[in-house]
């Protein structure tokens, strides 16, 4: 029997999801025989676990599904078995990495997949706290309808089996090692805002997530797809296709992955940085691994807490780490790109040193461009006057710290890169 995780880590209120993440668990086991391990990583407060933890004790048995919900003590608990079983050095800085106490969207995800290796799972099925499933003919649209078909599986079988395909051929051997679609909805980083207030100032900010020496049509073209998803089409019927997978065409709210990828490599354990969790979509992709691209699209929506001053504040601060930590990953995604299969060992599984290399090499780059950077965010959000002005503010005070944090980050993931296989070693025992 496949036994897959399905895992939801949260740091808000989200009882209905639970309870809609266990429906999907009962679809699976249900419809594919899969034995699911329904995983919540709850770093909530007290008042909204407790929500949950009554959330989870109301669910209905079904066949094939058992929860596991762990608060941040009981998942510190297993990492500290775990770093330590391992026998690896800094055990406190590997301890920090995994579970820090500021906000990682890489690092919750990571503690997935080490809970995953425990559990003995084949792959991780990971859904958000700010999502939703879309309905169609009166029914929940589940992602992992196109998920466990395939994964772990040579894609020849399904090619033969009549999925359709962009695969080249030559590397039909190879396993299906992702499958993910995207979001209707609001857009995936909270700044609809100043798109509203200002569509020039709106395409200067999210044009400095392109590499520095990109034309002006290229800046333009990334803008125009950034962060918007599959638009706001409802589902009407199925579509899947195995290729190559475009980063940009799914989200981390609904993908899944193969286990020979993450026991392999971890995310990126950078704090206060969005989009730090999806690393291994770039990875699966210059590396020629088949994946499946489908067109079940989560609805994305923002919780209130965005809303706030605190939380306008420390959302902005995380999408400007978002756009100084591209300043490495370019570098890193330019050397993939470049290496294609040799990212690959002889039994098609990542090699990570390569990765750990491109890391460390990006580390030396000139910080001219992050300074460019921050002038020209801080130049905008002035413009835009108001909260954003307030943001530009704590950014300039912050500024050599900001620089100094990006490439520490690249520097901790490579760290926690060479730790890794120790660690998932330590988490199955």
């Amino acid at each position: 029997m496949n036994r897959i995780c399905l895992c939801l880590p949260t740091n808000r209120a989200c009882p209905a999801t639970i309870t809609a993440l266990h429906a999907e668990a009962g679809y699976a086991a249900r419809r594919f025989g899969a034995e699911v391990r329904l995983l919540i990583l709850d770093s909530a407060d007290d008042r909204s676990r407790a929500g949950h933890t009554r959330a989870v004790a109301a669910l209905p048995p079904r066949p094939g599904v058992t929860v596991h919900h762990l608060n941040e003590e009981a998942q510190r608990d297993f990492l500290r078995r775990a770093v330590r079983t391992a026998g690896l050095p800094e055990p406190d800085r590997l301890l920090h990495l995994m579970l820090p106490p500021a906000v990682s969207y890489g690092a919750c995800t990571n503690r997935a997949f080490l809970l995953a290796a425990a559990l003995g799972c084949h792959s991780v099925h990971r859904r958000d706290s700010d999502s939703a499933y879309q309905t169609h003919a009166g029914q929940p649209v589940f992602p992992v309808h196109h998920e466990l078909p395939w994964l772990g599986r040579p894609a020849a079988e399904a090619t033969a089996a009549g999925l359709h395909t962009d695969l080249d051929p030559a590397l039909a051997h190879r396993p299906v090692s992702l499958a993910g679609a995207s979001f209707i909805g609001e857009l995936s980083v909270d700044i609809g805002e100043m798109r509203r207030l200002d569509e020039g100032v709106y395409h200067d900010v999210v044009g400095l997530w392109a590499p520095a020496d990109a034309s002006a049509r290229q800046r333009r073209e990334l803008v125009e797809e950034s962060f918007t998803g599959a638009g706001t089409a409802p589902f009407t019927g199925d579509r899947a296709t195995l290729g190559l997978v475009d980063p940009m065409r799914v989200d981390m709210c609904n993908i899944a992955f193969h286990r020979d990828v993450y026991e392999r490599m971890p995310l990126p354990p950078a704090t206060d940085t969005i989009g730090s969790d999806y690393f291994l979509t770039h990875l699966a992709h210059d590396a020629t691994l088949p994946g499946v691209l489908h067109n079940r699209h989560i609805e994305n929506y923002y919780t209130p807490e965005r809303r706030t001053d605190a939380g306008f504040l420390a959302y902005q601060t995380r999408f400007v780490k978002f756009l100084l930590s591209m300043l490495y990953f370019h570098h890193v995604y330019g050397s993939m790109a470049a290496e294609g299969a040799g990212l690959l060992d002889d039994r098609q599984r990542v090699r990570p040193d390569r990765i750990v290399r491109f890391l460390r090499e990006s580390t030396g780059l000139d910080r001219a461009e992050n300074v460019w950077r921050l002038d020209r965010v801080d130049t905008a959000y002035r413009k835009l006057g108001g909260r954003y002005a307030a943001v530009a503010d704590r950014l300039a005070a912050q500024r050599t710290g900001l620089l100094d944090r990006a490439e520490r980050d690249i520097e901790d993931f490579a760290h926690l890169t060479e730790a890794w296989p120790a660690l998932i070693e330590a988490a199955r025992t």
